[in-house]
């Protein structure tokens, strides 16, 4: 009967076949679909037959955030329930123990218990991944697309689909979404081995492609939502009535890696909410992200720009090489107090050297190749270490050498697909303040609090806050158990010992050592991961490293890999929008405007102005005789430069500046040389304060 109904619809015999053919889609979708929902019912059965029966219900003490102590049932009692019963609102996820735990699972054992809303970025990103599952089964049971992947970022929950009329109506795909969602439809979670999901997607290929290339570990986690599945990492939502609305953002194509065609896959890129009230939150920091986009200001104050000629690769304009070299020169000064010293290593490498270190089989899909001298193919370096483990092979080595700490600012390329550039953010080239240490494994905990403190002291002059996450052993990883948890225990200590915020991060380490990552929060809330502390027990094997120790004998040394601000691209982008792009003194690179007024005053105002150059400030001159001193002020303020001096007269015949900030704040006339020793004070100082 549906089929009848299209037909009447038709007003030509072409949309009638197009129309067909979407039938005909439809229905291809839905017969994979109630396979693959079989498929997943018969492997939770087998599951739940292995699981057997738990036994006893021990009584649980559960200690809540705000100090309350309440009781629970172990394997019955839910946070959800205890969100219910201590009239916590708008929980929509929770922390066991700081582990990320599913409201409706059942607690298992005394624990401290957190109960997060979508004001925190785990209750958003439970919040949206359960609305990826919603707008998969959308898309598949009503629109008839065949769904290839999903899940949520920073940016909002997203599909990845095909679908052969590819013209949906957003607001069409928000209404059904809210309605679907509004069924309070559960979430049955099973975890799946390889051989499962294969089984589960035996009839999409792309879609088996995907997940297997999602899959970190042995498992997957797939999600039943209504009669549709998502393979989606956790935790989700309890059900979906807890998302109120629904709003698509935008669709467009998908590249796939190592595809040059267009593949055909389209990306439905949308955000979902419990409430009015948080998606005007949301849409209030959208407008203020919005605002503050380090691309913006890059155009605006004259910084930076991107040209096809090389994607992805940024031209730093004068003022953007300034920002770019004073924090390198921040580093380096730090560096100098703190035991570094800085090498200098090749950007082009042969594949030797890549297969020595394994990267070449992990990571050449993101390496940039040039062939030479027949069929000799060299690699440009996306990574320092392995030329740092070469340099250390070079001849015998002490244990009285020991540590060494190597620095390294060398350009670093890596070939991000087109699709994933995203202004200063996300780049083809750029450099990290790259260092690897070196040192005995007595050694290892007093430098790791040393590489914390370093940690500390950088971002406190950026005035960020920032804690800490302890990445422990991913399955699979190589080296012995043994190793692993003494490095965890040393890193654990590491932490309590430096005393700042930390939380634990299970499984989350890389393939060859644990980690420390820490998170700094922006001017306006957002986490961004910047610093790094890795373990690394694998290079100095792969490289045979070694050392004379005390004893005469030959010891294997403990590599550590350590960025404070990360990629250096990166970091002015965070912060640039941190600042809003009214950049601190010692940081800006429009630092004073020297305005002229009249009379005598256009030479000693350029004898002001070579004065400031020379103690090494960016200033400059307005001289526009068609300008009246409101709008210069003005101009000068709207550029951002820290200070203006309006100069006249009475200043050249005093020897004075009138200042006044960019914010209007007037600070009066002073002496000039007196205002150049402030001013050099605060530069020097690393002060964000405005006034002196």
């Amino acid at each position: 009967m549906a089929v009848t109904q299209l037909f009447r619809l038709v007003v030509c015999r072409s949309t009638a076949r197009a129309t067909l053919r979407v039938h005909r889609r439809y229905s291809q979708v839905c017969s994979a679909l109630s396979e693959r929902l079989r498929v997943f019912e018969s492997l939770r059965e087998k599951q739940g037959n292995k699981s057997g029966a738990e036994a006893a219900e021990t009584r649980l003490s559960i200690q809540l955030a705000d100090g309350r102590t309440v009781k629970a049932t172990a394997g019955v009692t839910t946070p959800l329930f205890i969100a219910q019963s201590s009239r916590v609102k708008g929980a929509l996820v929770s922390k066991v123990n700081g582990e990320l735990w599913e409201l409706g699972r059942p607690l298992e054992a005394d624990c401290e218990l957190q109960l997060l809303g979508f004001d925190t970025d785990e209750g958003r990103q439970a919040a949206w991944r359960t609305g990826a599952c919603v707008l998969s089964g959308v898309l598949q049971t009503v629109f008839g697309a065949e769904v290839c992947r999903e899940g949520a970022s920073e940016l909002g929950l997203y599909c990845d689909h095909l679908l052969e009329n590819s013209a949906l109506s957003l607001s069409d795909v928000e209404e059904k979404c809210k309605q679907a969602a509004a069924l309070k439809l559960p979430l049955t979670r099973l975890e799946l081995n390889t051989e499962e999901v294969r089984e589960l997607f035996q009839n999409s290929k792309l879609r088996l492609q995907l997940v297997e290339e999602q899959m970190s570990g042995p498992t997957v986690t797939v999600y039943r939502c209504g009669d549709s599945l998502a393979v989606c990492d956790g935790p989700l939502l309890p059900h979906t009535g807890l998302l109120k609305v629904f709003k698509t953002i935008q669709l467009s194509p998908v590249t796939l890696a190592n595809e040059t065609e267009s593949s055909g896959l389209m990306r439905l890129l949308g955000v979902a909410f419990p409430g009015e009230k948080d998606k005007e939150e949301w849409e209030r920091e959208r407008e203020e992200a919005r605002r503050r986009d380090h691309r913006r200001i890059g155009t605006d104050q004259d910084l930076f720009f991107f040209n096809d000629v090389s994607p992805g690769s940024c031209f730093f304009l004068p003022k953007g090489a300034y920002i770019y070299n004073t924090l390198t020169d921040f580093i380096k000064s730090e560096y100098r107090r703190r035991g570094f010293n800085e090498v200098v290593t090749p950007t082009l490498y042969s594949t030797a050297l890549w297969e020595r270190s394994g990267h070449w089989e992990h990571y050449s899909e993101h390496m940039f190749t040039v062939t030479s001298e027949g069929s000799q193919t060299y690699a440009l370096k996306p990574m320092n270490c392995p030329a740092h483990c070469l340099m250390f092979e070079q001849r015998v080595r002490s244990w009285r050498e020991l540590p060494l700490r190597w620095a390294d600012f060398g350009a670093l390329h890596r070939n991000e697909l087109s699709g994933a550039l995203v202004g200063l953010t996300r780049v083809r080239r750029f450099c990290q303040d790259d260092a690897h240490i070196f040192c005995t494994p007595d050694q290892l905990e007093e430098e790791i609090v040393a590489c914390l403190d370093f940690v500390r002291s950088v971002y406190q002059v950026f005035g960020f806050s920032f804690h800490c996450l302890l990445s422990t052993r991913p399955t699979p990883c190589l080296g012995e158990p043994e190793q692993w948890d003494n490095a965890e225990q040393q890193l654990e200590r590491s932490l309590q010992h430096f005393g700042e915020r930390w939380e634990l991060n299970p499984g989350d380490g890389a393939f060859y050592g644990p980690k420390i990552d820490i998170l700094i929060k922006d001017a306006i809330g957002r986490q961004h991961q910047c610093a790094t502390i890795q373990l690394d027990f694998q290079l100095p094997i792969r490289f045979d490293l070694q050392y004379v120790g005390t004893d005469g004998q030959l010891h294997r040394p403990v590599m550590i890999h350590r960025a404070v601000l990360g990629s250096l691209e990166r970091m002015i982008a965070i912060l640039a929008e941190n600042f809003g792009g009214r950049w601190p003194l010692w940081l800006s690179p429009a630092q004073v405007m020297v305005i002229p007024v009249g009379g005598n005053s256009e030479s000693y105002s350029k004898q002001v102005v070579r004065q400031l150059r020379e103690a090494g400030f960016m200033a400059d001159l307005n001289d526009d005789q068609g300008a009246t001193l409101n709008k210069k002020i003005r101009s000068a303020q709207l550029a951002q430069y820290n200070y203006i001096f309006v100069l006249g007269d009475k200043e050249s015949e005093s020897g004075t500046v009138n200042v006044r900030s960019r914010g209007g704040k007037q600070l009066g006339r002073r002496p000039t040389e007196d205002v150049l020793t402030a001013l050099t004070q605060l530069r020097d100082s690393r002060s964000n304060l405005e006034d002196f």
